[in-house]
């Protein structure tokens, strides 16, 4: 076995798994009850810890090009603009749920939603981006 297709495949695993925790866990709390503030809570730390998993195994992806190959990825222009779109997504993610955290018990309901639905929608971004990145690269 190949340590190089390894690190890949172990990455893509934590990536895909965070993907999925990103998407999946936004959507669940979007779709929860107003008074389901526990479950909530619990569902912006999943979605917290999952944004940092995407940003730690995205940097992992060109930490593994750059060790075996001693140069990042080369990437398509469209690649390019999908990794930013990613990088934006998970850089708020990660922030908007921080502040869902700190402060969401004193917010709105429809300040909670609101923020459940930015959420689901960063995911969703985030997700379609990846095939982009994934195809022209």
């Amino acid at each position: 076995m190949q340590l190089e297709n390894l690190s890949y495949a172990l990455t893509q695993t934590i990536h895909n798994f965070g993907a999925a925790a990103v998407v999946g866990g936004a959507f669940f709390a979007l779709k929860s009850k107003p008074d389901q503030l526990q479950l909530r809570n619990r569902m912006a730390w999943l979605v917290l810890i999952a944004w940092g998993a995407q940003i730690a195994s995205g940097v992992i992806f060109g930490g593994v090009s750059f060790y075996f190959y001693g140069e990042f990825p080369d990437l398509h222009a469209v690649a390019v603009g999908a990794l930013v779109i990613k990088v934006f997504c998970a850089v708020s993610g990660l922030a908007l749920a921080i502040l869902y955290l700190r402060g969401a018990q004193q917010w709105s309901e429809k300040g909670r939603h609101r923020t459940w639905h930015a959420l689901t929608g960063l995911g969703a971004t985030a997700l379609t981006a990846a095939a982009f990145l994934r195809w022209f690269s």
